[in-house]
């Protein structure tokens, strides 16, 4: 789980509305994916083996460089993986800290009264959920699925509502 940075951290005693961290989200397990590669190295190894005995030689190299580039295909998917967003709606701000797979952290810090949450709905394959306020707009869980971008989407509205009442309840 990723943290905000001292200078973003709510003051002492303030009421959260909303706290998330986002993660895109891998179906395949670690162990899943070494039991895949032994079993793409064995059958790549076999099928090399035969067309060898067979004369065919140079077939058993292409078996080989057929496992090499799905190791990297996969390698490259989890490092991708990495990629968190924290988002978190207390009383005074609205606070975004991404850190991308290579762990470089930004931040983005909105006043929430004059925040609006935009998506499209109903929400499509491209579809966007985008953060804006005084002309800055940021894209929030670009990695998510339509769906799940819609969720998030509701919930950052009613956490804003409530966050909304309660301060102006407060005055």
């Amino acid at each position: 789980m990723s943290r905000l940075s001292d200078h973003h951290v709510p003051a002492a005693g303030a009421r959260v509305f909303f706290d998330a961290v986002l993660m895109p989200h891998r179906s395949l397990s670690p162990a899943g994916f070494r039991l895949l590669m032994a079993l793409l190295c064995a059958a790549s190894l076999a099928s090399g083996t035969y067309f060898a005995l067979h004369g065919a030689w140079p077939v058993f190299g292409y078996f080989g460089l057929d496992v090499l580039l799905v190791y990297l295909a996969f390698r490259a998917s989890y490092r991708s993986a990495r990629l968190t967003e924290t988002v978190k709606l207390t009383e005074e701000a609205l606070v975004v800290e991404r850190v991308d797979p290579r762990g470089r952290r930004r931040h983005w810090r909105f006043e929430p009264y004059w925040l609006r949450v935009e998506m499209d709905d109903p929400p499509e394959h491209t579809s966007q959920l985008r953060l804006t306020s005084h002309g800055r707009s940021l894209t929030l869980g670009a990695f998510l699925a339509p769906a799940e971008r819609a969720e998030l989407a509701a919930a950052l509205r009613a956490a804003l509502s409530r966050q909304r009442t309660s301060v102006e309840g407060l005055s």
